[in-house]
């Protein structure tokens, strides 16, 4: 009975110290969870942005009223969350972001969804057949109230600040634990091309052929690559895929609304993965490619261009790689990017001449473009009177820019995943050059660099080589020669500090 009972007493002093062990562990805080150790969650939600009426249309140096839909307009968002990370990319169907747009949306989500507003991504598809919202956004953001033709209007941009937050919103809340597959196809047929010429005078025309008399060649490259990021239930289901590609969206022409070739594209993936599959399209870089074949007298199509590329990325999905360890960082700085001069001559020159057009007179295109985008200049640049600025800007009227002074501040921004993805936020609509140098750059196996992204007052990004030589986006930019250069320097530091601190 003695050694019984000391058999027992020790049995009670052992549980006794794994009780009071186990109570000491409950009480110690929890080491916290790396973020690439916390399951990655996507959502993905779409929100319908089609003004309801007739309404001012972008695009062109000319006001044209939307008399239908051709097809739905849409803001299309991803929503990533990974343990205290989270962020969201909004691709819409929209000519640019302006960025009083970005900020009234990031103040919104940050307030209703909790994700941080300097994590939101807001990008453009540049569809010319969209509205044109801006001088609306900007009367909004100051408190104006429309006047003339627009005073009887049905307002737009609370319709479209709603879809853009909801569909944000809606993402959120549908977010599930997601695996990720991630690479680049290639445009086998041939959509996009280089609309810029050297010509023999050593200057470089846009729009040649390669029969225009002078014309040499394409004054730069094209960029074939499509990246490709696929998210997938934990059941295997495909939830939501993000690809890019570098080509103009302005295939459609007319007064009805339509989000031109990515429409197709999304047409193609739900044939091929089902119905309920969101297609997000980031343009890439493509400020100086269009859908135009040089050698030939008629333009592809939009559905032939945008079934094309779905079939391309369709084609590509088995070849997608996992990304194996999916940890979520987001990067951002600031850059400052040199502006161009308006001088007060200039500006005069610019009103009498817009002041001449609105008269009826018909200038040569370019002396057009270059008065409108003086006053925009001169509107970033100095302190102007903003009923004045109204008189003659619709687009370029913005809250947050005006007044910047000799240089303007651009939010550079990275989202990436584990080793093997990352998403640059490339402000403005950028030359194909600065898109394939971040590529070639980047330390990410698949890097899909999304322009017209947070901002769009640069209106072009031109190379520094480009602005030598002329022609229309050097014409319709308010950045000086070097900008871009600077905005890719700032996006490859961006990527290797995320590389180095995965």
């Amino acid at each position: 009975m003695a050694c019984r009972r000391v058999k027992v007493g020790g049995m009670k002093r052992r549980m006794l110290s794994w009780i009071v062990l186990a109570l000491a562990w409950m009480s110690s805080p929890l080491p916290a969870m790396r973020a690439d150790e916390a399951p990655l969650r996507a959502g993905v939600a779409t929100a319908d942005i089609t003004p309801a009426g007739p309404y001012p249309m972008s695009g062109y140096y000319f006001e044209r009223l939307s008399t239908g839909t051709k097809d739905p307009l849409h803001a299309k968002a991803l929503v990533l969350r990974q343990g205290g990370t989270a962020t969201a990319i909004v691709c819409c169907d929209l000519i640019v972001i302006a960025s009083d747009l970005t900020d009234v949306v990031r103040e919104r989500v940050e307030r209703e969804t909790g994700i941080p507003g300097a994590n939101v991504m807001l990008a453009a598809t540049h569809t010319h057949t969209g509205p044109d919202y801006t001088k609306e956004l900007f009367q909004f953001v100051t408190g104006r109230k429309p006047t003339g033709d627009a005073a009887d209007r049905e307002p737009y941009v609370p319709r479209l600040l709603d879809g853009i937050v909801s569909a944000v919103k809606r993402a959120d809340a549908e977010a599930t634990e997601v695996t990720v597959t991630a690479g680049n196809s290639l445009q086998q047929t041939p959509v996009s091309f280089n609309r810029r010429f050297l010509m023999k005078d050593g200057s470089v025309r846009t729009w040649a052929k390669v029969d225009t008399p002078g014309a040499i060649r394409p004054a730069g490259p094209i960029d074939p690559e499509i990246g490709v990021v696929r998210f997938d239930d934990a059941g295997g289901k495909p939830r939501g895929l993000l690809s890019s590609f570098a080509l103009h969206l302005d295939t459609v022409g007319g007064t009805e609304y339509s989000a031109d070739f990515p429409f197709f594209i999304e047409r193609e993936i739900r044939d091929a993965l089902g119905g309920s599959v969101v297609s997000l399209f980031g343009n890439g870089c493509c400020g100086n490619i269009n859908h135009v074949d040089p050698t030939k007298a008629e333009a592809n199509k939009t559905d032939m261009i945008g079934s094309s590329i779905g079939r391309s990325i369709v084609a590509g999905l088995p070849a997608l790689l996992p990304v194996e360890a999916p940890r979520l960082q987001v990067h951002s700085r600031e850059v400052r990017v040199p502006l161009l001069d308006a001088s007060s001559e200039q500006v005069a020159a610019a009103k009498k001449l817009l002041g001449e057009i609105k008269a009826g007179a018909k200038p040569e295109f370019l002396a057009h473009v270059d008065a409108y985008r003086r006053l925009i200049i001169d509107n970033l640049r100095h302190d102007v009177e903003q009923e004045e600025a109204m008189n003659w800007l619709g687009w370029g009227l913005t809250k947050k820019l005006a007044g910047s002074g000799d240089t303007m501040p651009l939010g550079m921004q990275v989202i990436t995943l584990g080793r093997d993805v990352a998403v640059v936020a490339f402000p403005g609509e950028s030359f194909v050059e600065h898109g394939l140098a971040i590529k070639n750059a980047s330390p990410f196996r698949t890097t899909l660099v999304v322009e017209l992204a947070n901002h769009g007052e640069t209106i072009y990004v031109p190379t520094r080589a480009a602005s030598i030589g002329g022609g229309y986006e050097t014409t319709n930019t308010t950045v000086a020669p070097g900008a871009g250069e600077l905005m890719v320097e700032a996006a490859v530091h961006l990527l290797r500090e995320a590389a180095e601190s995965r």
